[in-house]
């Protein structure tokens, strides 16, 4: 018999809705209900992909008797973080205080009035190593609850309290300063890894916001160290099994160092996220294999995570029925089945199959050693071995989309298609694709459509139905992604809409407090404490992406309420982002572009003449991440109204024509990619 989740939206929930446990989704019939009774509640958040909510629920939530015990002891409430990042962040940061450590699923007991006392993650059916048994957790949480009430509401109020201090931290704002971003870099070193890349040790997690930042220090600072330790770790994540070598696209993280073993579940904001810094890497290094793994990622996300309807699906699973990973995993039989000898052997060699397997047995496919030791070991040339492992990866992937395949979770979330948008829109100049401007376009178009009423977003779209208000990242990533979206396409209606969001993060997000902002919106639901982050979390923090979309609008804009309230940010975050680099990549990017004196540039011809296109190479072309850029038809009125950077400039001698401006002070128009490139100080990239 199917509990209360039968009838949700989410998948996460709905995957639940034929546990024993009686489960109720959020909401107040479940607190009048623990109210009532006089229960504590049992809070557990976790979502689809999520490979090790998948364990507990088949250990203990399939489990009657041990679903009896949280039934008779507790109000049992399942939440998908995917469509309540608040709930998330808030309960998150308790579970962190009460035990260090977080992560999903996410377990947290509750008072009836929602306050948490106490609280964990993964817990097994029964002892195991320093993790106790389920029942043990509930019966000792239940008995605490009973029998030293006023204890646990005093624990509970202490932790509300502390949660309250954490998004007003007794910060000193300061100056933003050069020197900032000298020292966030140099806090970044010792956390790199020297012999993986990437930072920190075991689970490893890519890191593309701080892999950015490196790629802007490099540009800043001239730093080759800063380019050489980006382009290290994306080598070892494109040729580790974090990607996928056969499909594409990368999985969320690595439980070991060296990116060998991951966990298979596929992000939509991961693989955006990476095929963005890939991006980024290509245009500072010119290393085509950058381009390659760009290219790659985006083509898996437009192959299995975009929906007819144009926007981009959240997450894949890590299990199918195969168990974990299955879909993705190899025999060296199956491999030698399906080419023959001679590329058999090839491949075995150049993706570390073995007899014995990396992981139960089985390879994950990975790339131990160099290519070119490999072409010289079997007499090829690279240019060889490249194709012969492109058509053996052919017929590796034809075979493999023949298994059953992991789910998809169909919902689309706002801020991670923001993401998409962006790394879309952004490969589509760097590469000089239009095609990917145009899926970064269909996808904006859907959000419009569907989520977005004209002063307000929702936040997710499920089952054909906008639901729960957006949060501050939908407006904040949403709005990056359609100024790169506008800087690809020249269309005035992203850039106009970009500001309406903007006007709505200052109007409903504003903390009056201390100038920051929180991840809901005013009149959102109301919690025990209203959340606000600025530490990434996979995803770029609310206040770090709304500090940048304020910066490159008000720098496109000309737009000064904008600027002054993203640097009043910045100063506030300021000494935690140098602090903690490993925390607050968002924020020093946007750091980064404040201190930048960004390019203002404003070109005026038609974009179909060869000559615009020139000029415009010399800005797609180069890494330039401080910049701005915009387009005026010759004889457009309505541009300069939206795009104030446009009014006034005009073309010389009928010639297309760019204006280079830095703090509102602008260079002698020029009309040759020469000598645009010569004021940008960059080369003339592809003229």
């Amino acid at each position: 018999m199917s509990n209360r989740l039968a009838n949700e939206k989410s998948l996460y929930l709905r995957q639940h809705a034929d546990n024993p446990v009686d489960w109720y989704p959020w909401g107040e019939e479940a607190f009048r209900v623990a109210r009532e009774q006089d229960k504590p509640i049992l809070l557990s958040i976790g979502y689809s992909s999520c490979h090790w909510c998948h364990v507990m629920e088949h250990e203990c939530f399939e489990n009657p008797e041990i679903a009896a015990l949280q039934n008779e002891l507790f109000v049992n409430i399942k939440v998908d973080r995917e469509e309540r990042p608040d709930l998330d962040e808030l309960y998150m940061n308790a579970v962190q205080a009460m035990t260090g450590s977080g992560g999903w699923p996410l377990n947290v007991f509750l008072t009836p009035d929602g306050k948490p006392f106490y609280g964990g993650t993964y817990f097994p059916p029964e002892d195991r190593g320093q993790l106790p048994a389920w029942p043990r957790v509930l019966v000792a949480v239940a008995h605490a609850y009973r029998e030293r009430r006023e204890e646990v509401q005093r624990a509970a109020e202490d932790l509300v309290q502390y949660l309250h201090q954490q998004t007003r931290p007794p910060l000193t704002p300061e100056a933003l300063r050069e020197q900032f971003l000298d020292e966030a870099a140099r806090n970044l070193v010792p956390q790199y890894d020297r012999v993986h890349g990437g930072f920190g040790q075991a689970p490893k997690f890519p890191a593309p916001l701080q892999l950015e930042f490196l790629l802007r220090t490099y540009r800043r600072a001239g730093a080759p160290r800063a380019l050489e330790m980006v382009l290290q770790s994306l080598a070892a994540m494109a040729r580790g099994g974090l990607h996928d070598q056969v499909g594409g696209g990368f999985h969320r993280y690595t439980v070991d160092d060296a990116w060998l073993i991951p966990h298979f579940e596929k992000m939509l904001y991961d693989n955006a996220l990476l095929a963005r810094v890939y991006t980024q890497a290509y245009l500072a290094s010119g290393a085509a294999w950058c381009r390659r793994v760009a290219e790659d990622t985006l083509g898996y996300l437009l192959r299995e995570m975009r929906g007819a309807h144009g926007a981009f699906f959240s997450a894949q699973d890590a299990d199918s029925e195969g168990g974990e990973g299955a879909y993705y995993l190899w025999t060296l039989d199956e491999i030698e089945a399906l080419l023959p000898p001679d590329d058999a052997q090839l491949v075995r060699r150049y993706y570390g199959a073995t007899p014995q397997g990396n992981f139960e047995g089985m390879s994950i496919l990975h790339i131990p050693d160099d290519p070119e030791a490999i072409a010289a070991e079997f007499g090829l040339s690279l240019d060889e071995l490249d194709e012969r492992i492109r058509q053996a990866r052919a017929v590796l992937f034809e075979a493999r989309s023949r298994r059953p395949a992991p789910a998809h979770d169909e919902k689309v979330i706002v801020a991670w298609n923001g993401l998409a948008i962006r790394a879309f829109a952004e490969a589509a100049t760097a590469f000089d694709r239009p095609d990917y401007a145009q899926v970064a376009a269909e996808a904006a178009t859907f959000v419009r459509q569907h989520l977005w009423d004209g002063t307000r977003l929702s936040h997710v779209w499920e089952e054909s139905e906008p639901r729960f208000p957006g949060f501050l990242d939908d407006y904040a990533d949403l709005a990056n992604g359609l100024i790169s979206l506008y800087e690809a396409t020249f269309d005035p209606a992203w850039i106009a809409w970009a500001r309406e969001l903007a006007e709505v993060v200052l109007e409903r997000f504003l903390d009056p407090e201390t100038g920051d902002f929180f991840d809901t919106p005013e009149d959102g639901e109301p919690l025990i404490v209203r959340p606000k982050t600025f530490v990434d979390q996979g995803t770029p923090s609310g206040n770090g992406a709304a500090a940048e979309a304020l910066l490159r609008l008000g720098t496109l804009l000309g737009e000064r309420r904008y600027l002054d309230r993203a640097t009043h940010v910045l100063e506030r975050y300021a000494r935690i982002a140098v602090e903690h680099p490993i925390a607050c990549g968002q924020l020093l990017v946007a750091m980064d572009f404040a201190l930048g004196r960004p390019f203002e540039i404003a070109i005026v011809g038609t974009p179909e003449d060869t000559r615009t296109q020139a000029l415009l190479r010399v800005v797609y072309g180069n890494y330039l991440p401080n910049r701005v850029l915009a387009l005026r038809r010759p004889g457009d009125e309505e541009a300069p109204r939206i795009v104030p950077l446009l009014a006034g400039r005009e073309a010389i001698d009928g010639q297309p024509t760019a204006y280079v401006c830095r703090e509102f002070v602008c260079q002698r128009p020029v009309t040759t990619p020469q000598e645009l490139a010569s004021q940008l100080g960059v080369a003339d990239a592809g003229n």
